[in-house]
């Protein structure tokens, strides 16, 4: 049966169709055609498919879409934080790409929520992103540095 929600994605109003068992990923990448949003596992193991639901990093796989109507979605293409983009640019952080928009988004969550993070810190934030190809340390020192050129301006 549908049934129609509000949605709030990226500070943009939608009202969608979706039935009783569609997962948010499904929503943002089927009918919103948010496709930076990725499906990895499906079982809330590897972060590729992270959002920021009210502040908090969220497995979009886990979540039914009409549990987040009402609430504030940030997916990857609404992620304005220039500096943290770019800082994972500038030391290689990107290789295949696909755990960079879960690895961002929670760079930007321990940002928004610690200006300052020691590096341990910005380990734990991420801990809920696999990566196979960078082992790590350059995504760590990307969100470390992105923390001091924020602090800086």
């Amino acid at each position: 049966m549908l049934k129609n929600i509000n949605l709030n994605i990226n500070n943009t109003l939608y009202n969608v169709s979706i039935n009783e068992n569609d997962r948010l990923i499904d929503v943002l990448r089927d009918k919103l055609k948010l496709t930076g949003t990725k499906e990895g596992c499906g079982e809330g193991e590897c972060g590729a498919c992270s959002v920021i639901i009210d502040g908090e990093i969220v497995n979009s796989c886990l979540v039914m879409a009409f549990q987040v109507q009402d609430k504030k979605i940030t997916t990857i293409e609404g992620v304005k934080d220039e500096y943290l983009k770019q800082s994972f640019i500038d030391v290689g952080a990107v290789q295949c790409g696909f755990c960079t928009p879960g690895m961002i988004l929670s760079g930007k969550v321990i940002l928004d929520q610690n200006q300052n993070p020691t590096k341990e810190q910005i380990r734990e934030s991420i801990s809920g992103n696999l990566c196979r190809c960078t082992g790590y340390n350059k995504i760590i020192d990307a969100i470390y540095n992105a923390s001091k050129i924020r602090g800086d301006k």
